[in-house]
């Protein structure tokens, strides 16, 4: 996957030494590569909210206003109902033939609606300009230990191996 985002970076910026923000928008295997990691790894894994009014289900049970409900963004994107083979990477679940049958909540890598992250065109250009000079490779004595807290995060860091692009 990183060399065909790579490929992809390099063709769009061509002879240029940089990435303009016309680019972006051109990253698509790169932006389905970025998806992907989010599904399996969101930043954020979990949220909770104090009802402003009472939500009724359609099953008929209720929760009543005030009560504090939590969401766990990490299994909605783990469930096998939503995500065939789940624990796969796989960035072709975000192409646009596979998104347009899914819920439109079944991704929610930084939450939905008004406290979603503004942070997700830097994200193309980290990755582009990471790629363009490295390889990464992680270090398999160090995998990363997940902590579910109010961000994922690892408790030993994320180890890995950069190898320069000639």
């Amino acid at each position: 996957h990183q060399r065909r985002c790579r490929e992809e970076i390099q063709e769009i910026i061509r002879d240029r030494k940089t990435l303009q923000w016309e680019d972006l928008g051109k990253m698509t295997y790169s932006t389905m590569c970025i998806r992907e990691s989010l599904r399996l790894y969101p930043p954020v894994p979990g949220v909770s909210r104090q009802l402003s009014k009472p939500i009724t289900f359609p099953d008929g049970r209720t929760l009543p206003e005030g009560s504090i409900t939590a969401i766990s963004i990490f299994l909605i994107h783990r469930n096998p109902a939503v995500w065939k083979d789940p624990l796969v990477f796989d960035p072709l679940r975000f192409s646009p033939e596979n998104v347009s049958g899914r819920h439109s909540h079944a991704f929610l890598p930084f939450s939905a609606g008004m406290r979603n992250c503004i942070g997700q065109q830097e994200m193309k250009v980290l990755l582009a300009l990471t790629l363009l000079r490295f390889e990464l490779l992680p270090d398999p004595t160090k995998p990363p230990l997940k902590i579910p807290q109010i961000i994922l995060r690892s408790k030993n860091g994320i180890h890995l191996f950069l190898k320069k692009i000639h």
